[in-house]
């Protein structure tokens, strides 16, 4: 089949469409990301005194402090600050894990455009709730809106699946890693900038609307997710054709459990394998910040540049090497590369004793999820019939959101119970176990057999 020319309709397509599927996941994980340096400050307020002050958000908040306390932290108030976040960090993450593969099917009979245009006024509205949160329970309410309409990531991964040839679709996928790794260093970044600034110290009346001291984080977000949906109105193309849509089976009822028992059983194992590695990876960058500390006293700001480093490495993987090697080298292979890595850092953090062997730990885990995460989605894609994409990737996703809203409240269990070196040597056992099923995936069909353009 001769290559596209640059004159090719369909190749500027495919070039158009990556590049606002690039920019739309960047802009909505920035907006995502900005509440992660919040989460201690905001329990300082909407609960000062840290735990039960008779109020039903006290009374959630009590059992967490007794936890922190039993724990022995040098920093109960803290530890259960930390808690708090991980709690809504889970709430937003159990959403998307119900609602991901929804969105994703959903797509599949109406088109992507419809979809994200869909979901991203949904984020801008729990982003204006957020700006307008004086009260926690709407904050909550925020979080339950984002977490519901977090079905931007599914979607525009099945936009890439339909632009892209087989033997493109990893590095398709690497776009979106990379948008990932970018995102989640710029979002953090503006979030810490944006808490220094607060409306209420030069606009006290506006606390009557609402206003708090992180609506300006909040107006950011709310900012980004208006630019993000006039972008999408504006250039996106609709990349699912009508026939392929009408093809689309009908949406049938709720099935959060379709990772375990839909699709076809190399779906199914490379969803498992998904599944179990983020479990082990979330936990692990939930509880980092914890381990500079105890072991380097990494204050914020350095555990700030910390993230910005395992980012930095990030991209350069999945900008770099899984767009070139996956074609030679293949995604299969790829993918157990990465599974081994992940075995190697988490054994390296948990005998990390000086920071040399700290961040090579660190950029091991980055190259395990530069490697992993785009060839496993990819494997999902290519296993996958062109009329279900939306709603096979959905599922994928959806298995990472469950993973993300599990691993890390396990995680910091074992971290405070167990300690730092058995949490992690637990962490690279448990990679064990998807390392195993991913050698039992099925080799891909040859790239050059078959081609899946949109």
């Amino acid at each position: 089949m001769p290559k596209p020319t640059n004159n090719d309709p369909a190749a500027r397509q495919r070039r158009q469409t990556l590049g606002i599927v690039f920019l739309t996941l960047f802009l909505d994980l920035v907006g995502f990301s900005i509440i992660f340096p919040l989460f201690p400050a905001m329990l300082d307020y909407y609960l000062p005194s840290g735990s039960g002050n008779g109020s039903l958000l006290g009374q959630c908040i009590e059992p967490l402090a007794r936890m922190a306390e039993a724990s022995g932290a040098a920093d109960p108030k803290f530890m259960t600050a930390v808690l708090f976040g991980g709690i809504l960090g889970s709430l937003y993450s159990l959403l998307q894990f119900v609602c991901a593969p929804l969105w994703g099917a959903y797509s599949d009979r109406v088109g992507r455009r419809k979809v994200l245009l869909i979901t991203i006024s949904g984020l801008a509205l729990s982003y204006l709730a957020w700006c307008l949160a004086q009260s926690f329970w709407i904050l909550v309410l925020a979080r339950i809106i984002g977490g519901a309409m977090g079905g931007n990531l599914s979607v525009a991964t099945a936009a890439v699946a339909d632009v892209t040839s087989r033997e493109k679709r990893a590095g398709g996928m690497a776009i979106i890693g990379i948008a990932f790794g970018l995102g989640f260093i710029v979002g953090p970044a503006i979030g810490g900038i944006s808490s220094q600034l607060n409306l209420l110290d030069h606009f006290p009346g506006l606390a009557r609307f609402g206003v708090n001291p992180f609506s300006i984080a909040a107006l950011v977000s709310l900012v980004l997710a208006i630019a993000n949906l006039v972008l999408v109105k504006r250039r996106f193309e609709e990349t699912l054709p009508a026939s392929k849509r009408e093809r689309a089976p009908a949406p049938r009822s709720l099935q959060v459990f379709r990772i375990f028992r839909s699709g076809p059983p190399a779906t199914r194992r490379t969803n498992m394998v998904y599944l179990i590695f983020m479990l082990a990876f979330s936990g692990m960058e939930f509880t980092l910040t914890f381990l500079a500390v105890e072991r380097f006293q990494f204050t914020p700001a350095k555990n700030g540049m910390m993230f910005v480093f395992v980012g930095f490495v990030l991209i350069l993987v999945q900008g770099g090497l899984v767009r070139r090697l996956a074609k030679p080298v293949g995604e299969k292979r790829l993918a157990l590369t990465g599974l081994l890595a992940g075995i190697c850092a988490f054994s390296a953090l948990a005998l990390a004793l000086s920071l040399g062997l700290f961040f090579t730990a660190l950029a091991l885990m980055a190259l395990a999820v530069g490697l992993s995460s785009p060839t496993l989605s990819a494997l999902v894609s290519l296993y996958s019939d062109e009329s279900e994409q939306g709603a096979a990737l959905g599922v994928y996703r959806s298995a990472g959101s469950f993973a993300r809203a599990v691993g890390p409240l396990a995680a910091a269990f074992c971290y405070f119970t167990l300690g730092s070196q058995t949490t992690y040597l637990i962490g690279a056992c448990v990679i064990l176990l998807p390392l195993a099923i991913a050698t039992t995936l099925p080799k891909v069909e040859s790239h050059t057999d078959v081609e899946t353009t949109g």
